[in-house]
């Protein structure tokens, strides 16, 4: 677990090993958008390159997102989230 002022960040390991060759288009990984271009958005980097999922939760709106990995140079390097505050009170 990766604790920061704002994220909590769960790794949860799949036991896996990944069955598709990774996009050459992201040789250094992807930055996810989950915010659905919301204006109150907040993000993070994520521990790369792991196998398995990260659970993301917000500690300031209670915001929880999950995004798999494969152990790959295409897997998330960040994770971009809306404001589950903001967007609740809009």
């Amino acid at each position: 677990m990766t604790t920061t002022n704002q994220f909590i960040i769960n790794w949860v390991d799949s036991g896996r090993k990944p069955k598709q060759k990774p996009d050459p288009a992201y040789p250094k990984g992807i930055d996810l958008d989950c915010s659905f271009g919301s204006i109150h958005s907040c993000a993070t980097p994520l521990p790369y390159p792991a196998i398995g999922h990260y659970v993301v939760e917000c500690r300031i709106c209670g915001l929880r997102v999950a995004c798999t990995t494969a152990g790959r140079p295409d897997d998330p390097r960040s994770v971009k989230m809306a404001c589950k505050r903001m967007t609740m009170s809009s």
